[in-house]
């Protein structure tokens, strides 16, 4: 049984019985950031909402990190606290190695896109990303999704910040990902084209897709207008709801 509890944002914990898997912590509180957009959505500080109670249990339990990237929307300061502070190993991108180490991190573990290594008595793979459409995504910097496969569970794709691109229908046609975790913010900021999927793109990775969608990335970060409702809406208008999980904020999701 695998347990999959969302945090906020990406921020989310993969329980086994043997494991406790930390993604992209952002624990900082309610309104710590700026506002990552003035004028094309709402200028608020982020994060928007705050970090749940119920996330504080799960949280002393972390046994092993995954970091996509370095944005902080994915790794603030007090996520960078809590790891070095509990010592937890990492496994990320070899392009953020050097830095992460540098910040005092625990990296144990980096990978190439395409590279597969062994973990946790499994495997990880690394995945490209690529976080944008056009120009933007050049200065977006470092980012990388994982495909986990651990012994007796569901295959996991976590797609991190990207766009729709060959290498996520590679994933999805070749690897029949039982789960896959899907940013769907459709986040923005004042100038340039999206950073993360657009409603077309979320639509065609969700019917590409062989297992389970959750999605993520969505209503705790001010340049993120797709909220839980208007994706609920769009799929079920394109008899597409069925295989879509759509978590709230410290919601538990079991998989058999």
């Amino acid at each position: 049984m695998l347990k999959i509890h969302h945090i906020r944002n990406t921020t989310m914990v993969l329980e086994t019985e043997k494991d406790v898997i930390l993604i992209d912590p952002m624990l900082g509180n309610q309104g710590i950031m700026p506002s990552f957009t003035l004028f094309r959505h709402k200028a608020r500080r982020n994060p928007t909402v705050p970090l749940p109670e119920s996330s504080k249990l799960i949280l002393e339990k972390v046994t092993h990190c995954l970091i996509t990237h370095q944005h902080p929307d994915h790794l603030d300061s007090k996520g960078v606290e809590f790891l070095i502070k509990k010592n937890i190993p990492i496994t990320c991108s070899i392009k953020d190695k050097k830095a992460l180490k540098k910040r005092g991190l625990n990296v144990i573990q980096a990978l190439k896109y395409w590279e597969k290594q062994k973990f946790l008595g499994g495997t990880v793979r690394g995945i490209p990303a690529i976080h944008g459409y056009g120009f933007v995504a050049k200065t977006m910097g470092n980012v990388i999704g994982f495909y986990v496969e651990l012994p007796n569970h569901k295959s996991i794709y976590l797609s991190s910040d990207t766009i729709y691109t060959a290498s996520v229908t590679r994933v999805l046609k070749n690897y029949k990902p039982d789960i896959s975790i899907l940013a769907c913010g459709a986040a923005q900021f004042d100038v340039f084209k999206p950073l993360i999927m657009n409603i077309d793109d979320i639509l065609k990775f969700v019917k590409n897709s062989s297992g389970i969608v959750i999605a993520n990335h969505m209503e705790s970060i001010n340049h993120c207008p797709l909220t839980r409702k208007k994706l609920r809406e769009i799929l079920i208008n394109n008899n597409l709801v069925h295989n879509v999980l759509i978590p709230e904020d410290g919601e538990l999701m079991t998989i058999e």
